[in-house]
């Protein structure tokens, strides 16, 4: 039988995704055996634990129970249908909020009124990093965005559109791979003026992210944990620079996105990876997903993995 040491789970839900019976589940933030009948002993939960909290044991347990199992992995399985539903119903509602809110918008430009609350541009091709943008009249959509898809499934929220965000610097390869220095920290060359986006794509987030997207298309894809960009300094220029990026949180996400991050590997040209990481033991997961996503896709395409520690230095790239 299993047993899982408390102090060493981080709770980063590996094992529970890894466990084909549905055995552990994560509660209050810790991995549990969920009951002794569920568990088959095969043991896929061992080599998945990135901080080696699980082992073996011999102590009395039920006998594994296979039809306890598939009662069980049913009834989640209606779970999450019923999950399902109610986004779908949430999202009907939202497409209906966001109607309204078009008509009042429109109505309201009519009258001019919206005139007072024009957003700035994003950055274009002719707006260099270091100048201001002017703002645009909010009738107009905002400059070096372009729309390309739609939104990801069972989303209405505008926001979440596929969009190719055009920038100065996004002609070329991406940038050379990030190598720690002498004192073990990846040199930023300090400028006089503030650094500007390197952000090609929009959703970033693997959640929202559709999988045809036509960036997606001769892309340099690069995969992070969400804490990355605030712990490095340079992440923007070092690993976004020319870089589809797509960012989740393996522990707060509570999502499996190795079969997504196939299927966008697998149906279009990517030409390379980059996975970033936090060395934080939960963050292992958003590297296993991308690594078993390549693997899956049956292409070989080149990666790298870029550890970052929590004060900012580059650990292994």
């Amino acid at each position: 039988m299993i047993q899982i040491d408390d102090e060493r789970c981080d709770g980063c839900g590996v094992c529970a995704t890894a466990c084909h019976e549905g055995a552990i589940a994560i509660v209050d933030g810790k991995a549990r055996l969920m009951r002794d009948d569920y568990c088959d002993g095969l043991g896929d939960c061992l080599p998945a634990c990135p901080t080696n909290a699980i082992s073996f044991i011999e102590r009395e347990a039920a006998d594994y129970d296979a039809a306890a199992v598939a009662a069980n992995l049913r009834a989640r399985a209606q779970g999450s249908q019923a999950a399902a539903s109610s986004a779908t119903v949430a999202s009907a509602s939202a497409e209906v909020a966001n109607a309204m809110r078009e008509s009042m918008i429109a109505a309201a430009r009519h009258m001019d009124v919206l005139s007072t609350l024009a957003p700035a541009a994003g950055a274009t091709a002719e707006t260099p990093h270091d100048e201001p943008m002017a703002a645009a009249p909010s009738a107009a959509p905002a400059a070096g965005v372009t729309k390309e898809g739609a939104s990801a499934p069972g989303c209405s929220c505008p926001g979440s559109h596929a969009q190719r965000i055009v920038r100065q610097s996004a002609v070329g390869t991406p940038a050379a791979s990030v190598a720690p220095s002498a004192a073990g920290s990846a040199a930023v060359t300090a400028t006089t003026t503030e650094p500007g986006s390197e952000l090609t794509n929009w959703p970033v987030q693997i959640k929202l992210a559709p999988t045809g997207a036509p960036y997606f298309q001769g892309a340099h894809l690069l995969i992070a944990a969400d804490c990355c960009a605030y712990a490095y300094a340079g992440f923007h220029q070092r690993l976004m620079r020319n870089r589809v990026a797509l960012i989740g949180c393996p522990k707060l996400d509570a999502v499996d996105y190795a079969d997504k991050l196939c299927q966008i590997i697998r149906d279009n040209d990517i030409r390379s990876v980059a996975i970033a990481r936090m060395e934080v033991p939960c963050c292992a997961g958003i590297e296993h997903m991308a690594v078993g996503a390549l693997k899956a896709s049956g292409k070989f395409i080149p990666w790298q993995v870029v550890t970052f520690s929590r004060d900012g230095r580059v650990l292994d790239a």
